[in-house]
């Protein structure tokens, strides 16, 4: 739970009081465009910054002052991975398990992310999908009850991509808590019970996807109880298309598609995940 996190940069705030929870065997993303906050937000909740401000407690605990007793509960995949240059995946990955009391089973995992096609691979030669597999095997094998993944699909390939969803669907499935943050809009309406949007340092917009993308001024919606048939959508066009030119509107396209997560942050943000906030 955050509750009222203040955290600066010299004369900068990068997060201004911003309060969260995260629901105990959840997927919950946090989205927010680049400079809103968020990774500073995560960090502190993973004990990597104490707060300026509010407090931080994760599983109950100070993520600062019961840092020992915390980090063997949670795993963290980090933007960076962790690993060395040279060393090579697999051993990377058996390094990790032999840190935790009761690791998964390696090779497991190795079959699960395919890391068996490049175990043997030094890290700096492994490609950004395959890191990305790694590091989310590392955040992973010491069975936590909470994981934290950053960007956990960036340079995959579909199908890697595919199974690293089904891989964190089966984690939340089983009573693990997953804090998501990705670039993939997508990823975050396919995957998240709850996502929380931050910009500025605030909350900005929070809930499920179906109540975030629920209704909008700027959305004309006809709500009906079973899927349209293809006559029946045709006619539809032909009504709408006949009430357009009694009233002089020139109807250029008639979009059938849900209202989307992208449009939501668009909507709360004034501008997509990539760009830079100019504090």
């Amino acid at each position: 739970m955050v509750d009222g996190l203040v955290m600066r940069y010299a004369d900068k705030t990068a997060v201004d009081g911003l309060s969260l929870t995260v629901e105990s065997g959840s997927i919950t993303a946090v989205l927010g465009p680049n400079g809103a906050g968020k990774t500073t937000t995560l960090e502190t909740c993973e004990g990597y910054r104490r707060p300026q401000g509010g407090s931080v407690r994760v599983l109950g605990l100070d993520p600062v002052r019961d840092r020992r007793e915390l980090l063997p509960r949670i795993g963290v995949m980090l933007q960076g991975q962790g690993a060395w240059s040279g060393v090579k995946a697999e051993e990377m990955l058996r390094h990790v398990a032999r840190l935790h009391a009761n690791p998964l089973p390696v090779g497991e995992l190795v079959e699960r992310l395919s890391l068996h096609e490049c175990g043997r691979t030094p890290y700096r030669r492994l490609s950004g999908g395959q890191q990305q597999r790694l590091g989310l095997a590392m955040a992973l094998v010491g069975r936590p009850e909470l994981v934290f993944v950053d960007e956990p699909t960036a340079g995959m390939d579909p199908a890697a991509r595919r199974t690293t969803w089904e891989l964190l669907r089966e984690l939340r499935d089983s009573g693990v808590t997953v804090v998501l943050t990705t670039h993939y809009l997508e990823e975050a309406e396919r995957l998240a019970d709850r996502v929380h949007i931050i910009d500025k340092g605030r909350m900005v917009a929070s809930g499920t996807t179906e109540e975030l993308t629920r209704g909008s001024s700027a959305t004309v919606r006809l709500v009906v109880d079973r899927e349209l048939s293809d006559d029946a959508e045709a006619a539809l066009r032909v009504a709408v298309g006949g009430w357009s030119s009694d009233h002089g509107i020139g109807l250029e396209s008639i979009d059938f598609a849900s209202r989307t997560l992208e449009d939501v942050f668009l909507e709360v943000t004034g501008r997509g995940l990539e760009e830079e906030t100019h504090d």
